[in-house]
């Protein structure tokens, strides 16, 4: 699979929490490192997304906001 998105993180699941209709992932990029997806639950569902597993963020944005307080 070729992707255009530069940005591929490989990881692993940590945690699955599943919603009515989203799921919440969380993959954990290196030691304290961690990043949060959500995707529908469905798709976690179609992937069998689990804790252990190998997974890969994908980030594609156009704009990323940064705020300070």
């Amino acid at each position: 699979m070729k992707l255009s998105a530069r940005n591929i993180l490989k990881g692993k699941i940590m945690q699955v929490t599943h919603g009515a209709v989203e799921s919440e992932i969380v993959i954990e990029l290196s030691p304290g490192v961690e990043i949060v997806a959500t995707i529908t639950k469905a798709s976690a569902e179609q992937m069998k997304l689990k804790e252990g597993k190998i997974a890969f963020a994908i980030i594609k944005a156009s704009n990323v906001i940064v705020g300070v307080e």
